[in-house]
């Protein structure tokens, strides 16, 4: 008999619905299914892939709340940010669907040779492991340009979101593209292994913890193949003395909370220039303590309940540890009674190097308060982490600004505003936050072979060149 696994609703920690989980029969149909899917796939012309992801997109866009419900009831997120999420998703494939053929086109080069071109070609089916707190948006960051590609996707999803794995299926299907194009496998976490270390599979994607990255990296590594990691983040929130505060704390306080907190690429770490830090912290902590927790469900809730019973604890245990270490609570930082798996938006003070709401992600609506005696302290501080996903500053002096983002070690640095990705942009991380990138053009040409086509007409065509 197959294994199953019970998803919960957050907002009441009552059961949702039971899925069956793929047994190695059937996860051996679909990895034969997706190399089928493949030979076929590649060969389709742009112009009927792109058909095709448009009419996925409008169907998405149709369906957008229904798709946005099903994210709230799995993982707990606002339900006007889940609808954002939809919308987000509708862009990144009609953006792929309006730009892949020219991302991919091939490109003359000046060689010797009488025709030199770079081609971009498919490379098969890839393997996508997705987390739970984006459920639509990064499976389509990855699914939109490798289908363009001509790749096809497999997607391990988190088991917590099952039913948005499914519902993220069936709109593929739905769209037109053919069987194996894209399919969702619910599998335990120990069957990953096997199928990125399956011949049939090219390449492997993941977004989730270090843990999990190094893991799939592993495999991968063993078997010779591509991957991309988006990992962790702490992302520094720089705020410098001369920033207009108001517009720093309305920002700072979106960028701390937005998606529960649940985001790699929130606002983690709030570094103040020692002029401005205490009164950035008084009209930060006010507005973190005004937020409306409740019902995701419902339209005026800012702040939802984290994923699962698990997740708070750890979030919860990292704040007592961090008052521990000297920090001091400005709000929030306790369990609140009652049903679901909420945790207030809290904000630390005195954090310092070396402790834990430094140091490590806070996954959750905390964030940590950093003192720092000017810009060039501001940037030390920024940087001493392990991981460099994206940055923040603030400041009216816009050129001092980007001075100070091009400093930060990170794959997206902003400049007055909250870091965000969106398609046109590549997005990705460096140190523990992974490496490759996803979305624009460069994201899109992780998953091809790029292959050198070399054409010459005949004998004595070419001109001598020297041996490689």
């Amino acid at each position: 008999m197959a294994a199953t696994y019970t998803t919960v609703d957050p907002t009441t920690g009552a059961p949702l619905a039971t899925h069956a989980l793929l047994d190695g029969a059937a996860l051996e149909a679909a990895l034969a299914r997706a190399a089928d899917a493949f030979a076929r796939h590649r060969q389709t012309p742009f112009a009927e892939r792109a058909e095709k992801l448009n009419r996925l997109a409008d169907l998405l866009e149709r369906e957008k709340r229904q798709h946005a419900e099903r994210m709230v009831r799995e993982m707990g997120k606002p339900i006007t940010q889940a609808v954002a999420e939809a919308e987000k998703c509708v862009l990144g494939c009609r953006y792929y669907a309006e730009h892949a053929a020219r991302f991919l086109a091939d490109e003359p080069r000046a060689t010797e040779a009488d025709r030199s071109v770079v081609a971009y070609e498919p490379l098969g089916p890839v393997l996508a492991v997705m987390p739970w707190n984006f459920p639509y948006w990064q499976v389509f960051r990855f699914a939109a340009p490798a289908v363009m590609a001509g790749n096809v996707g497999l997607l391990k999803h988190a088991k917590n979101v099952l039913a948005c794995g499914d519902a993220i299926a069936d709109l593929f299907r739905e769209a037109g593209f053919a069987e194996g194009v894209f399919q969702h496998l619910p599998v335990e976490t120990d069957q990953v292994e096997r199928i990125v270390r399956d011949p049939r599979v090219a390449a492997a994607t993941l977004t989730g913890s270090e843990g999990a990255g190094r893991a799939v990296a592993t495999a991968a590594a063993d078997s010779l193949k591509k991957t991309v990691l988006e990992l962790g983040g702490s992302d520094a929130f720089v705020v410098l003395a001369d920033a207009d505060l108001d517009h720093a704390v309305e920002i700072g306080v979106t960028a701390r909370v937005q998606n529960n907190g649940e985001s790699c690429i929130a606002a983690k770490r709030f570094i103040l220039e020692k002029p401005i830090a205490e009164a950035f912290a008084r009209r930060f902590t006010d507005a973190m303590a005004a937020l409306q927790v409740g019902d995701p469900m419902d339209e005026a809730t800012q702040v939802g309940p984290l994923a699962r019973k698990d997740l708070r604890d750890e979030v919860h245990g990292q704040v007592e540890r961090a008052v521990a270490e000297g920090a001091e609570v400005l709000t929030g930082g306790r369990i609140p009674d009652g049903p679901g798996f909420f945790y207030p938006p809290t904000v630390l003070a005195n954090v310092r190097e070396g402790t834990v709401a430094f140091d490590e992600e806070i996954f959750g609506p905390v964030a940590s308060l950093v003192a720092a005696e000017d810009a060039d302290d501001a940037v030390r501080l920024a940087n001493a982490s392990r991981f460099g996903l994206g940055g923040a500053v603030f400041t009216r002096d816009v050129a001092k600004g980007e001075r100070v983002a091009r400093a930060l070690a990170c794959g997206s640095a902003f400049v007055n505003a909250m870091v965000r990705s969106h398609p046109n942009v590549p997005f990705g991380g460096v140190k523990a936050s992974g490496y490759g990138r996803e979305l624009g053009p460069e994201g899109i040409r992780e998953f091809v072979n790029v292959k050198t086509l070399w054409v010459e007409h005949g004998r004595g065509s070419g001109k001598p060149m020297a041996a490689e």
